[in-house]
């Protein structure tokens, strides 16, 4: 087990960047020296880093010099460039673009799900941190798996606008006050508008006509879970909801599951918060799954379409376990077992 590292947190000053800072702050993570790199647009800005004042630097290939780990929130095409040049310095990588997740000599991890795979870091220095949407999902999906083994999933998708960044965000804020004002609310960041309205486009459209998005909980759910007999069908769909996604799943298993034994074996799997009272209408809302790290289910029910089926409603915060806590977890996991 390393002591204490030598961090890069590259992206720092973007959403998910500066969420990776409240994370490791939060969580203790064993730092010893700290860089935090962004854009030579942002170079020179201050960050606090709980009680350390750090001047930011501009990401270059050079920026990893003596760094034992770097977490990367700094976008596909930056990952693509500076992550190999960070390994060449001996610095391992836990990157949260797309760039990496389904090269195959680059394990894609939830702590939860499958953190021996984190071994796998070695092949070029680098573990992927899933897509926001197929991390939640697969955190609830892992101990019922184990228990009856999954053929298939339906999932509906209804993902807050803080996955598109920042910029979502303020327009889901000004178009608000747009229709309170009685005012036109012209898109910018989406391709029409988002207040008051549900748009079943997420990422770009492909020949099979889904999205990127889509396909991703596809291929990446049968990777973390190390089963390619996973079927996943997908519909995402962005809401007007500043924080957290939340999940419609369906599931076929090959062997019967109970609600009453997936509740119990869900209760105790680790990250999961149950929340499952219908009579008394408790069941996981958004509000309640913003800003804290835990992934809450509930609505678990016979789907009675299947012979061995059931459905749930599964909720997480995107910037949170969706995106900077999962790479800080896996960076904790890769500094106790293998560094």
């Amino acid at each position: 087990m390393a002591d204490r590292v030598n961090l890069a947190v590259a992206g720092a000053t973007g959403a998910v960047g500066r969420q990776m800072i409240e994370c490791l702050v939060e969580r203790d993570f064993p730092v010893n020296e700290v860089k935090l790199l962004a854009s030579s647009r942002s170079a020179g800005k201050q960050l606090d880093f709980g009680d350390r004042k750090i001047i930011v630097e501009e990401l270059t290939r050079e920026s990893f010099q003596g760094v034992d780990v770097a977490v990367f929130s700094a976008g596909a095409a930056r990952s693509l460039e500076f992550a190999p040049a960070a390994w060449a310095s001996g610095c391992v990588v836990v990157d949260n673009s797309s760039a990496w997740r389904m090269d195959p000599d680059v394990p894609l991890v939830v702590p939860e799900v499958n953190p021996a795979d984190i071994a796998g870091y070695r092949n070029k220095g680098i573990i992927a941190n899933p897509n926001c949407s197929t991390i939640q999902m697969v955190v609830a999906l892992k101990p019922l798996h184990d228990e009856a083994k999954i053929r298939r999933v339906v999932v509906s998708t209804y993902q807050a606008v803080s996955g598109s960044g920042q910029k979502a965000i303020d327009e889901l804020r000004a178009q608000n006050e747009d229709l309170v004002a009685g005012r036109r609310p012209a898109p910018k960041v989406y391709p029409h508008q988002i207040a008051a309205n549900c748009l079943p486009h997420i990422d770009v459209f492909l020949e099979n006509d889904y999205t990127k998005e889509e396909m991703k909980m596809h291929h990446e759910t049968r990777k973390i879970m190390g089963d390619d007999s996973i079927q996943v069908t997908a519909t995402a769909v962005r809401v007007p909801v500043y924080y957290s996604h939340s999940e419609a799943v369906n599931i076929e298993f090959e062997r019967d599951l109970s609600p009453e034994k997936a509740r119990e074996l869900l209760g105790s799997a680790p990250g999961i918060k149950v929340v499952d009272d219908p009579g008394q209408n408790r069941y996981p809302l958004a509000l309640d799954a913003a800003h804290n790290d835990v992934t809450w289910v509930g609505r678990i029910r016979r789907d009675y379409t299947v012979p061995h089926g059931l459905a749930m409603w599964i909720v997480s915060d995107n910037i949170r376990k969706g995106a900077a806590t999962n790479t800080v977890q896996i960076a904790e996991v890769l500094v106790r077992d293998y560094l």
